[in-house]
């Protein structure tokens, strides 16, 4: 069985991944002379950056989505097909779907990063995570349930442990986490349960290592940190998690901690598909590119974003795994298909760091610019929003998303608080 998909007397570029780099990609060859195909087994692209905002209530999943059709739309030459890739199948230039196989010209890969449990079964089953539209959606439905439980409920050990929520590791996810469960806790939740003793909850953010934002300044992380402090979040360094049943997690340092929702934020890796030779896998389960993205060993075969690994003078270890790497390489080694069609030489790919941002919640954020240059509190927060509205795809989902926080910020409110179907962990 075939992708049905009509020949082309252009070259057929297959894009699997409809994430930053994929559509970054499309975006300069969809009206190039190629025949473009883009795979995803969603038919959506998701601004993942805002994601802990859909868990917490305060934005509406659809203003982070962009249906990928409408993104190709009016391309003639562009096709889209929500299915699975199953393998890849270098040696004969083909991969295989779930709707079967198809044949390439040039092969980018640009699948992402899936949640890394580091083989703990157990969180796998019980955690929450945070990588899609529809985890986001369950973890709201999580912590929303937990406080209808807990009017339900005499029984002071059931009640303890749905107080505490706790979020594995202090990466930016984890840390925007704590900060808008923190301005629920203090501004939403007491209007909606008022016969709640909210000074009762806790969120208790654990990372095992000495700071914060690991990836970030020591100013971000010493400022983040003191910002959480503010909040009321318990912030516990040097402590990971061992295991996770669903009511108590083990800490590394033995602690029993009772707790029925707990967030896995605490590690991610490449989502690497079957055909890559093994040979060619780093740490972190990420594929090795050359300054061109193309896979190690292969003339038409890339890799880019959270699943390549591409090293140079100023990241040996390789280019962080951002957004803003993945959209700057999409569109670089789209131009360099283009030049490899033309028979000109391709150009080596250099990332420019323009820096990095976090939020905490209102009024806080912490930013790295160029030039060792630091931003804390409100500028880095207003500049957090400018960022994060100018990456968004698409004017309604900008409008939608600025109008939300508009009205949380002006009437310290969150709308999106239902419950539409009851969330069952595993």
């Amino acid at each position: 069985m075939a992708l049905d998909i009509s020949d082309s007397s252009y070259p057929r570029v297959i894009i699997i991944g409809g994430g930053f780099g994929g559509l970054n990609v499309a975006n300069v060859l969809k009206r190039k002379e190629v025949q473009l195909v883009m795979i995803d087994r969603n038919n959506h692209h998701t601004f993942q950056p805002l994601l802990y905002q859909v868990a917490t209530s305060g934005l509406e999943a659809g203003s982070i989505a962009y249906p990928l059709r409408k993104f190709l739309g009016g391309a003639k030459n562009a096709h889209f097909r929500m299915t699975e890739v199953e393998s890849i199948i270098p040696e004969e230039n083909k991969i295989k779907t779930l709707a079967g196989y198809i044949n390439y010209d040039y092969l980018v890969i640009a699948t992402g990063s899936d949640t890394n449990f580091f083989n703990m079964a157990d969180l796998k089953a019980n955690a929450a995570q945070l990588k899609s539209v529809s985890q986001a959606i369950d973890m709201r439905h999580l912590i929303l349930q937990t406080f209808e439980k807990m009017l339900l409920t005499d029984d002071e050990e059931t009640r303890t442990r749905l107080m505490n929520f706790v979020i594995a590791g202090g990466g930016p996810t984890g840390v925007e986490l704590a900060g808008a469960l923190s301005e629920l806790r203090k501004r939403v939740l007491p209007n909606d349960y008022p016969e709640l003793d909210l000074s009762k909850m806790k969120i208790i953010l654990l990372d095992p290592g000495t700071r914060l934002l690991a990836s970030m300044s020591n100013f971000a992380s010493d400022h983040a940190l003191k910002y959480l402090k503010q909040f009321g979040v318990e912030v516990r360094l040097g402590i990971g998690v061992k295991s996770y049943d669903g009511k108590q997690a083990v800490l590394t340092n033995e602690e029993i901690l009772p707790t029925e929702t707990l967030v896995w934020a605490a590690g991610v890796k490449g989502a690497v598909l079957p055909g890559i030779d093994p040979s060619l896998i780093a740490k972190g389960n990420r594929i090795m590119v050359d300054e061109y993205n193309r896979v190690k060993g292969f003339d038409n075969v890339f890799a880019i974003g959270d699943v390549a690994v591409q090293q140079d003078a100023r990241y040996p270890h390789g280019l962080p795994g951002l957004a803003p790497v993945a959209i700057q390489q999409g569109s670089h080694l789209a131009k360099n298909i283009v030049r490899v069609i033309n028979n000109q030489q391709p150009i080596p790919f250099k990332y420019w760091d323009k820096g990095s941002l976090a939020t905490i919640g209102r009024l806080k954020a912490v930013g790295d610019l160029p030039e060792s240059l630091h931003l804390g509190g409100m500028i880095a927060w207003f500049a957090w929003l400018v960022v994060h509205l100018f990456y968004l795809i698409g004017f309604r989902n900008k409008l939608m998303v600025f109008s939300d926080w508009a009205w949380n910020y002006l009437t310290y409110d969150r709308r999106v608080r239902l419950i539409v179907r009851p969330f069952k962990k595993g």
